[in-house]
C-alpha cells in the first residue's frame, strides 16, 4: 500500500492470558447496559464513543454501515443492512459471505459518499468515529448516527452489545460476547506453551504502519500467545505506529500479517525485506478485511482461527472463512 493510504489509515494491552480477558468481557458487558435507555417503547437514547447522547429508533429497519462493523453485527443477528462502505473497491468481503454486494456501495469507509447515503434512505446510521465526526452535522441531517471506536479488544464487547441492543436483540449480542470469550480461552489452552512467535499486523507500504497489542486483531494473536513486536500503545496514543523496515529487521518478526489492499507493495521491493525471518520462512500472510475490522462477531472468531493456523499450522487447522462465517449468520439472512 502506499504511504498515502497508510496515511489515511492512520488517521484513522497487551493480553497477559484469555482469562483476563473473559474477566474484562464479562464487566464490560454489564457497563454496556447503562448508557442505552428507552424513551417511549419506539426510540432509545445512547451515549456513543463522541460522548454525544443519540436518540435513536427502536429496531430500525434500514441501517447504513460506515466501516464493516454495523454489517457485521446486523448479519449476526440476522438482519441485512441496506448500505455500507467497502475497504478496497469491488471486493465483497469472505467473512461477510459477500453479502454486501446486495447493499447499496457508499464509498470507501474514509471518504463515505454522503449523496449515495442519502439517496439508501437510512433510518440509521452506524459509523467508524475518527472517519465521520467532522460530517457529523451532515450525516444527523440524513438520520440518527451513532460512531464508535472500533479500533480495540477491550471496547469490542461493549460495542456488539450495544448496538444488538438497538437493533432489538440484546440477547444475542449478549450470547455472541459469551461464545467469543469461550472460544478464545478453548484456543489459548491448545496453543503450544512455549512457542511464543514474534509476529506484526500491519499495512504494507514503503514504512509499514504496524498495530499495537491492544489493537483488536492483534489482542487476539497475542492471546493465543503470540509477541507482538509493535508492543503497547502509549497512554493516550495512536493505536499502532508506522514501523520502518530497519527497525522491523531489528526486531525480526517470524510471522507477518499484512492487510491486503490490492498489488501495490513497495515493502517487497526494500531489500530489507528479504531479511526478515518470517520472509525467509514464507510465513508472511496477506489477509482480508476482518484482521482490519475486527470488531464485529464474525470478524473476531474468524480472526482467532485464523491466527491460531498461522502461528501454529502443526496444532490448528487450515481456517475456510466462508464456512466459519455461515456458521454465525443465520440461514434467513444468507438469502
Amino acid at each position: 500500500m502506499a504511504k498515502s493510504d497508510v496515511d489515511i489509515h492512520v488517521e484513522d494491552i497487551a493480553v497477559a492470558n484469555a482469562g483476563k480477558i473473559a474477566i474484562l468481557f464479562g464487566l464490560l458487558a454489564v457497563i454496556a447496559a447503562g448508557p442505552v435507555r428507552a424513551q417511549d417503547g419506539k426510540t432509545l437514547t445512547i451515549t456513543d464513543d463522541r460522548g454525544v447522547k443519540v436518540e435513536v429508533p427502536l429496531q430500525p429497519k434500514r441501517i447504513a454501515s460506515i466501516s464493516y462493523f454495523a454489517d457485521d453485527v446486523a448479519l449476526a443477528l440476522g438482519i441485512k443492512p441496506v448500505a455500507s462502505t467497502y475497504m478496497t473497491a469491488g471486493r465483497e468481503p469472505d467473512f461477510l459471505l459477500g453479502l454486501t454486494a446486495g447493499m447499496k456501495q457508499i464509498g470507501q469507509r474514509a471518504k463515505p459518499n454522503l449523496e449515495l447515503l442519502s439517496e439508501a434512505k437510512p433510518d440509521l446510521i452506524v459509523a467508524i468515529r475518527r472517519y465521520t465526526v467532522g460530517n457529523a452535522p451532515q450525516l444527523e441531517q440524513i438520520a440518527p448516527y451513532v460512531a464508535y471506536n472500533m479500533e480495540l479488544l477491550d471496547g469490542s464487547d461493549r460495542e456488539i452489545a450495544e448496538l444488538s441492543r438497538i437493533l432489538g436483540n440484546p440477547e444475542r449480542g449478549l450470547q455472541l460476547n459469551k461464545e467469543f470469550r469461550e472460544h478464545l480461552a478453548e484456543f489459548a489452552a491448545k496453543a503450544p506453551k512455549d512457542v511464543h512467535p514474534r509476529f506484526a499486523i500491519m499495512w504494507g507500504g514503503e514504512t509499514p504502519f504496524a498495530f499495537h497489542t491492544e489493537n483488536t486483531a492483534a489482542s487476539i494473536v497475542a492471546a493465543i500467545g503470540g509477541e507482538n513486536i509493535a508492543g503497547n500503545m502509549t497512554p493516550g496514543g495512536e493505536f499502532g505506529v508506522d514501523l520502518s523496515l530497519e527497525t522491523m529487521l531489528e526486531k525480526d518478526p517470524e510471522v507477518l500479517f499484512i492487510y491486503d489492499s490490492g498489488p501495490d507493495r513497495p515493502h517487497e521491493d526494500n531489500p530489507i525485506w528479504q531479511e526478515l525471518t518470517a520472509v525467509k520462512n514464507k510465513r508472511v500472510f496477506y489477509v482480508g478485511d476482518q484482521w482490519v475490522e475486527t470488531n464485529g462477531p464474525i470478524s473476531r472468531e474468524i480472526v482467532l482461527r485464523e491466527a491460531a493456523h498461522y502461528l501454529y499450522p502443526d496444532v490448528f487447522p487450515v481456517v475456510d472463512v466462508r464456512a466459519e462465517a455461515a456458521k454465525i449468520v443465520p440461514a434467513e439472512a444468507q438469502k
